[in-house]
C-alpha cells in the first residue's frame, strides 16, 4: 500500500504501485520503477551497474511534465547499483536512494523493502502518556557502533524502564563518524551501521521486547557536503529565509509542491519501510512555512496515515518554544506530541553546577523556577528573554504536562560543556540523584541520554569526519559557538577542545556497557526511580489528580502530587544543606486527615551509593529535609492515641484557641 500523502496520490503524477513520489523501486521480474523530478533537465537517464570498462548500461527516462521523468528499466534486479544522469552532463545518485554503500558520493542501491520478514504484527505501537524516553546515537551507543551491537543491549533498556528509544539522525552523511545532522541522503540509511534489513531487525527486535522506536529527522538544512538535491532542482531550496545552517528548504516558494511531496514522503517512509513508531523533528524553528497548511502539520498526517492505525510519536525541538507546535491541528496549532523543555534543563543545570553563562544567563537555577517548570513546562512563554534581546515562547498553559519532555543531558548540552562532560562530573553525587529522582517522576515525559542511566564515564563529544578543508572551517565553527561561554573562549580552554575531524574523539566518546556493574549503584537508582514512576498510581498519573509545589529554603522545595482519597505523594528536593524546619506554615506539608507521612524513597539510600536516610518528622513536631537529597513520603495510618494523649491534646487545643481570642 502506498504511503504517500493524498494529494499525491490523486494529481495523477504518481503511479499506483510506488511507494514513494521518486526513486527506485523493485518491481516483479528483475525490474525497477525508476522516476525523478529534474524540472531544469531536457533529459535524465538511468545508468545500470558498476562503473567498469565496458561501461554502465543507460535507460532513457520519459518526460511526464511538471518536470518528472520515469520509466520501467527491464533486468535490473535487487541489490543493482545506479545512478541518474542529467542531460548529457554528470550523473548523480538518486535523490531518494535506499542505501549508498559506498557513501554520499556513489551509487545507489536497488533495496527491496518488502523482503524482510518482520514479527511485529502485534504490535500497536506507543502514544505519549506514560513513556520514558532514551536518546541514543548508534555509532558510540557501543563499542562497534552498528545495528547488530546496539541490538544486544536492548534487553536491559527494556529491563530498566525505557519504552520509547530516539535514534540521532541516521540519514547518510559523508565521512567516517558523524552526528547525523548533516544528512544528505534522506531516504538511506548509513552504511556506518549496518545494512538496511539490520535496521529493520533492531526495530523488530525492540518492538519484541516493547521498546517503541522514534527517528531524529532534519527537516530544516542538508549537509554541505554529498548534498546534490539542488543538481536536480535548485527549487529544493531557498535562500528567502535565514537558516544558521545552510540554505532552507523551500516549503512555501514557486515550485514548492515537489519538494513538500518529496519530505512528507520521507516521513512517512520511515514509518512504513522500517515500522519506525514516529519523529523526532530537529530544530522546528529553522523549517520555515507560511502557507496553510503548515508542513509540520502535514508530516504529523503522513506519519500517522502510514502507520496504520498503530500509535506513533511525534516530538519537536522548539528553541523560541512555540506553544502551538504541540498544540492539536484542530485546535490551530502544528499538531506535534511533545516538545523537548530547555528550560526545565537549563534551570536544574544552573541549580547543579551553579554556572549561567552564555545561554543560561537568564535562569538561577532556584527552587520555583524548578517548581513552576514542573508546573507549567515552560519558564518562559512570552516574557522578556536578556539573552536574546526579545521575548521568548508563547502561553502553553493549555498543553498536557507529558506534552513536555523534561531532561538533564542531551547530545547537544554534554557536548556544549566544552570538554564533553556529563552532569554527573559537573555536581555532587547527592545533588544529582536528588535532580534525577525530579526528572524521573516529575509529570513531563522523561528523556535519558545513553550512558546516563550507569553514569558513563565516557564523554559526549561534537564529532564530524569531513574533507579537509571544510574539516578546519567546522572546527572553527564549533570553537566560535563556544566561545559565547565566556570560560570556554580563553586560550587555555580553547587549546584544550576535541578537534572533531580527530577520530579519537569520536571514539572517546564510545560507550563501555560493562559500567552498568561497576556503576551499579547508579543503574539501580534509575532502575528503581522509573519502576515507582510505572507502578505507584500517583506518580504513574503525571499530575492529573493535581499538582502543586512550594519553596521550603534557599535551596529546597517541595511537590505535592494529589491522588485520589488522600493517596498523595510529596516529592522533597534540597540540593543545599540540611534544612531543618521548626515551624510548618506550608499547607502543601500537611498529611491527610488522619494519616501522617511515611518515607516511601530515598535518594540517600545507601543502594545508590547514599549515606543513609534519618526520619523526616522530629519527635518535637519539627521536620530535617536532609542536604543533596531528595524524598518521597506517602501517607500512613496514624497510630491510635490513648485517652490520655487525646485529653492532653484537647486542653492544649483550648488553650492556644483562648489565647487567640484574648
Amino acid at each position: 500500500m502506498s504511503s504517500l500523502p493524498d494529494a499525491a496520490r490523486h494529481d495523477g503524477l504518481v503511479t499506483p504501485a510506488r511507494r514513494c513520489p521518486i526513486g527506485v523501486e523493485p518491481a516483479p521480474g528483475d525490474r525497477v520503477l525508476a522516476r525523478v523530478w529534474a524540472p531544469a533537465c531536457r533529459s535524465v537517464s538511468l545508468l545500470v551497474g558498476p562503473k567498469s570498462e565496458s561501461g554502465e548500461r543507460t535507460v532513457a527516462l520519459d518526460a511526464e511534465g511538471g518536470g518528472y521523468f520515469s520509466a520501467v528499466a527491464e533486468g535490473v534486479p535487487v541489490g543493482s547499483l545506479y545512478r541518474f544522469r542529467l542531460d548529457d552532463g554528470p550523473a548523480f545518485p538518486d535523490p531518494a536512494s535506499r542505501f549508498q554503500p559506498d557513501g554520499p558520493e556513489g551509487p545507489s542501491q536497488v533495496v527491496d523493502p518488502s523482503a524482510f520478514a518482520w514479527t511485529d504484527a502485534g504490535w500497536a505501537g506507543r502514544s505519549l502518556r506514560g513513556q520514558v524516553v532514551y536518546e541514543m546515537h548508534i555509532g558510540t551507543f557501543t563499542p562497534e557502533g552498528t545495528w547488530d551491537a546496539a541490538m544486544r543491549e536492548l534487553a536491559s533498556l527494556a529491563e530498566l524502564g525505557v519504552t520509547v528509544l530516539e535514534l540521532m539522525p541516521v540519514a547518510e552523511f559523508p565521512g567516517r563518524f558523524g552526528w547525523g545532522y548533516d544528512g544528505v541522503d534522506l531516504f538511506a540509511p548509513t552504511r556506518l551501521y549496518g545494512e538496511p534489513d539490520d535496521m529493520r531487525r533492531f526495530v523488530d527486535r525492540a518492538h519484541a521486547l516493547g521498546l517503541a522506536v522514534i527517528l531524529d529527522v532534519v527537516y530544516n538544512h542538508l549537509g554541505p557536503s554529498g548534498n546534490f538535491l539542488s543538481r536536480f532542482s535548485p527549487d529544493y531550496f531557498t535562500t528567502r529565509y535565514r537558516n544558521e545552517w545552510g540554505d532552507a528548504i523551500n516549503f512555501d516558494g514557486p515550485g514548492c509542491g515537489p519538494v513538500r511531496e518529496f519530505f512528507l514522503a520521507n516521513a512517512a517512509f520511515w514509518i512504513d519501510e522500517y515500522h519506525l513508531d514516529g519523529l523526532r523533528l530537529d530544530a522546528t524553528q529553522q523549517i520555515f512555512d507560511r502557507s496553510t497548511p503548515h508542513i509540520i502539520q502535514e508530516i504529523g498526517r503522513a506519519v500517522r496515515r502510514a502507520a496504520r492505525g498503530r500509535a506513533t510519536l511525534l516530538i519537536g525541538e522548539n528553541e523560541s518554544q512555540q506553544a502551538a507546535m504541540a498544540t492539536p491541528a484542530e485546535r490551530g496549532g502544528h499538531g506535534l506530541d511533545a516538545l523537548w523543555n530547555d528550560d526545565f534543563h537549563h534551570a536544574a543545570l544552573v541549580a547543579l553546577t551553579g554556572r549561567n553563562e552564555a545561554y543560561y544567563t537568564d535562569y538561577r537555577g532556584t527552587p520555583q523556577e524548578l517548581v513552576s517548570a514542573v508546573r507549567h513546562g515552560f519558564l518562559y512563554q512570552g516574557q522578556w528573554y536578556r539573552w536574546q534581546s526579545q521575548r521568548r515562547g508563547t502561553p502553553a498553559y493549555g498543553l498536557p504536562r507529558p506534552a513536555f519532555v523534561a531532561f538533564l543531558q542531551n547530545h547537544d548540552q554534554i557536548a556544549n560543556s566544552g570538554r564533553g562532560l556529563r552532569v554527573h562530573v559537573l555536581t555532587t553525587p547527592g545533588r544529582c540523584r536528588a535532580m534525577t529522582a525530579l526528572t524521573l517522576l516529575g509529570p513531563g515525559t522523561p528523556m535519558l541520554f545513553q550512558g546516563q542511566e550507569f553514569a558513563a564515564s565516557s564523554p559526549f563529544h561534537y564529532f564530524a569526519d569531513h574533507e579537509p578543508d571544510l574539516a578546519a572551517r567546522v572546527e572553527e565553527g564549533r570553537a566560535d559557538f563556544l566561545s559565547q561561554f565566556p570560560s570556554l573562549a580563553t586560550p587555555a580552554m580553547r587549546a584544550r577542545l576535541k578537534r572533531p575531524q580527530d577520530v579519537e574523539t569520536f571514539r572517546s566518546s564510545k560507550l563501555d556497557h560493562r559500567e552498568r556493574e561497576t556503576h551499579a549503584e547508579v543503574w539501580a537508582l534509575h532502575r528503581d526511580l522509573l519502576r515507582l514512576r510505572r507502578e505507584d498510581p500517583v506518580f504513574r498519573a503525571q499530575g492529573d489528580g493535581g499538582l502543586d509545589g512550594a519553596v521550603l529554603g534557599e535551596e529546597s522545595f517541595v511537590l505535592r502530587f494529589f491522588g485520589g482519597d488522600g493517596d498523595d505523594r510529596l516529592l522533597l528536593v534540597n540540593l543545599g544543606r540540611d534544612l531543618r524546619l521548626d515551624i510548618l506554615p506550608e499547607p502543601l506539608l500537611a498529611p491527610p486527615l488522619g494519616r501522617e507521612w511515611a518515607l516511601l524513597w530515598s535518594s540517600e539510600d545507601p543502594r545508590y551509593g547514599g549515606c543513609g536516610m534519618a526520619a523526616v518528622a522530629l519527635p518535637d513536631g519539627g521536620w530535617r529535609v536532609p542536604g543533596h537529597a531528595a524524598v518521597v513520603l506517602a501517607p500512613a495510618d496514624a497510630p491510635g492515641k490513648t485517652p490520655d494523649e487525646e485529653r492532653e491534646g484537647d486542653e492544649r487545643n483550648s488553650a492556644s484557641a483562648q489565647e487567640t481570642h484574648g
